[in-house]
């Protein structure tokens, strides 16, 4: 319930909605969301969870910004915006929300904890150089940065504005923004924050981010954002603007429209926004990953290997395996595999297609059984099954 609108937040500030989003994929998407609004009233962060105020905040923002309005009988959206008032408002939302609130314009960047994008340029052998944390986790962190240390808001249209109206019980302009840097709903909150941790982020905020935002400090900034921006070109081109997943690609995305509207690397993440799309019997959503064909497949050959079909489906296992051979991928990724951060890829498997260029080893492990079955079948069973 979180990934479509990180994709919907993307495609709204940088002004693509329509060109991406038909009528029709907003009929679908509105109606999943619809469809998986708990009895309370908000939605969970997960499609099972109770909720949450990053869950509701977020898919009641995407209605909204998709043109479901609020006062037209909609009731959908009038216990959704209760549910959020009930539970203190927006400024609740926690530090993920923060960051795309503040991007479309709902929030103030002020409220944030620092997300200093100069630890990407600090030596890399120290403990907490970001390149060193879990390929996730380094990989959302490093457009967070950019747009934090950007400061980036996109444009504030009449439904940005009415938003400011709605997700909060005090006035936008009163918000104390310093205060609610450090607050999160207890139905988000699953690991509290200690004393040290707030002493800490507090002297980061009050203390290190006015040094490094100001004059002439703030030239180590400009320096530390061209570097993040080097390395998000690194992952779009390397994963065909697929990225290791739909959260960094939304935000990558962005970044590569605030650096250059027009841009080649723009128009590329649109046309790959479809591959994390697909629609069931409850509308459209989008996938977590853009699929997982790669390690399901080997799944399938196992089993007609393991149960004497190769018989009866020669040609399905022949189609297989050339789905797998033309999937593994076959070169590492260029230049210094240190520098950015990455192991080698050449001659592994990833989850969905040589396209995501990100190395799995559970995929490359299954891939690879799947050659030694096929390799040991009987005369017969091998003249169905054509490899070579």
């Amino acid at each position: 319930m979180f990934i479509m609108p990180g994709l919907i937040f993307a495609l709204y500030v940088t002004g693509s909605l329509n060109v991406v989003i038909s009528p029709e994929h907003r009929h679908e998407i509105c109606r999943y969301i619809y469809n998986h609004q708990n009895e309370d009233g908000g939605w969970g962060t997960l499609i099972l969870g109770s909720s949450t105020m990053f869950g509701t905040c977020s898919n009641y923002i995407t209605l909204r910004l998709l043109g479901e309005e609020p006062y037209a009988n909609n009731s959908v959206l009038a216990k959704g915006r209760a549910w959020i008032l009930s539970h203190g408002g927006a400024t609740l939302i926690p530090q993920w929300g923060k960051i795309w609130l503040s991007v479309l314009g709902l929030f103030d960047w002020s409220g944030n904890n620092p997300i200093f994008p100069e630890l990407w340029s600090i030596p890399q052998f120290l403990p907490f150089h970001p390149g060193k944390f879990w390929c996730f986790a380094r990989m959302v962190y490093l457009p967070m940065a950019y747009l934090y240390g950007k400061k980036f808001v996109g444009p504030i249209t009449p439904t940005i504005l009415a938003l400011r109206e709605e997700i909060y019980d005090t006035p936008y302009g009163k918000i104390d923004w310093s205060d609610a840097r450090s607050k999160c709903a207890k139905e988000d909150l699953i690991c509290p924050r200690t004393l040290l941790q707030n002493v800490i982020w507090t002297s980061l905020y009050r203390c290190v981010e006015p040094v490094l935002s100001s004059w002439p400090i703030n030239k180590l900034r400009e320096r530390a954002l061209g570097n993040i921006m080097e390395h998000i070109h690194y992952e779009d081109e390397n994963t065909q603007y697929l990225c290791i997943c739909p959260v960094n690609k939304a935000l990558n995305m962005v970044c590569c429209w605030v650096e250059d509207p027009n841009s080649d690397a723009f128009k590329r993440h649109l046309a790959r926004i479809p591959d994390f799309l697909w629609i069931s019997e409850d509308g459209m959503k989008a996938q977590v990953y853009d699929g997982c064909q790669s390690w399901e497949t080997s799944f399938i050959i196992q089993a007609f290997c393991a149960t004497d079909l190769v018989n009866d489906y020669g040609s399905t296992l022949q189609r297989a395996y050339e789905f797998m051979k033309n999937s593994q991928v076959m070169r590492n990724h260029p230049g210094d595999q240190r520098y950015w951060h990455r192991h080698r890829s050449k001659g592994s498997w990833t989850l969905s297609s040589a396209d995501n260029g990100w190395a799995v080893s559970d995929t490359t492990g299954e891939a690879l059984k799947v050659s030694y079955p096929l390799l040991f079948l009987s005369n017969t069973q091998r003249s169905c099954v054509s490899l070579y």
